[in-house]
């Protein structure tokens, strides 16, 4: 991944996973580390964010380089600047930019004239950061990633598509279930029953929630409204309030199935508080593990790991 762009999931290789969660592994569990002294992460934001701005600022921080944040209005994408000059521009001045973005092709285009490595810090099409830190926490929880069930109850959004990849790549059974109409996209599915093919997972889609919940490892869930998606809320709602995440379904999965959640929740929608705040709800692990995942991303795309740890 040195100097390579990571726009999606399927920009990684099966082994490529392999080495980026050993290595957050070994990251968060040796401290601080200082590979990255000279570098800068410019990051590039048209959405809001707690998590993704926090947990990069932070990793490069703590990885001994810099970073700086670059607002909506100071950038404009395509309106006060055309994309290919800002890429060119920052490329000048930065070793690499995280985009946090409406459109992918957006993504797509700093990639294609940008000097530097780009980063899918979230599309509309994927968040292959959040689906490798989620890889992280189940690796923790389960030890294992291969022949586990993970069953994602609602809308095939960015986050569906790129964890529905990062499951076909590591060996997990990926289940999802979606009303008509919103399913994950065709061409994320066509790549993951490829990668599927290759690993021995199994892919289901189905409509019904039980369907999927049922011997699961994991429940995942997310916002049946995403941003930008605003004017659809009430209709959305109406669309997956069969899909809520709560005790009922939650007692379809193993006993000690973990409930996972990107964050941020609306707690009475897509999940039940009980389930959210309740003893099998790793949801904070999957926020804090962004950055760990993140460190080790930048370290192997901008420099080398340097870990001193105790037998190692």
């Amino acid at each position: 991944m040195l100097g390579k762009d990571l726009l999606s999931i399927s920009d990684l290789a099966s082994e490529d996973i392999k080495l980026l969660l050993r290595d957050a592994i070994d990251i968060k569990a040796g401290g601080r580390i200082s590979p990255l002294v000279g570098k800068t992460l410019a990051i590039m934001f048209e959405k809001p964010s707690l998590r993704t701005r926090v947990s990069f600022e932070l990793a490069m921080r703590q990885l001994g380089g810099d970073s700086i944040y670059l607002s909506p209005a100071e950038v404009g994408l395509g309106e006060r600047e055309s994309v290919p000059d800002i890429a060119r521009v920052l490329s000048r001045y930065v070793d690499a930019l995280a985009v946090r973005t409406f459109s992918h092709q957006t993504l797509k285009t700093l990639a294609a004239h940008a000097g530097v490595p780009v980063i899918n810090a979230l599309s509309d099409l994927e968040h292959p950061c959040q689906a490798l830190a989620d890889l992280l926490t189940i690796s923790e929880k389960k030890h294992e990633l291969s022949g586990l069930v993970l069953a994602y109850i609602g809308d095939g959004n960015n986050v569906a598509n790129s964890l529905m990849l990062a499951c076909a790549l590591s060996g997990v059974n990926f289940r999802i279930a979606s009303p008509s109409g919103y399913r994950v996209r065709d061409e994320i599915l066509s790549l993951a029953q490829g990668y599927a093919t290759a690993s021995g997972a199994g892919i289901v889609l189905t409509e019904e929630p039980a369907e999927a919940a049922g011997g699961a490892n994991v429940i995942y869930t997310d916002v049946w409204t995403s941003m930008g998606q605003e004017a659809e809320a009430a209709e959305r709602r109406r669309v997956f309030r069969r899909y809520q995440v709560n005790d009922e379904l939650m007692s379809l999965a193993k006993e000690d199935a973990i409930l996972m959640h990107p964050l941020p929740a609306h707690r009475g929608e897509e999940v039940s508080p009980s389930i959210l705040d309740g003893p099998r709800s790793v949801v904070f692990d999957q926020a804090e593990n962004r950055l760990h995942l993140q460190k080790a991303l930048l370290a192997m795309m901008l420099g080398s790991l340097e870990i001193p740890l105790p037998g190692y």
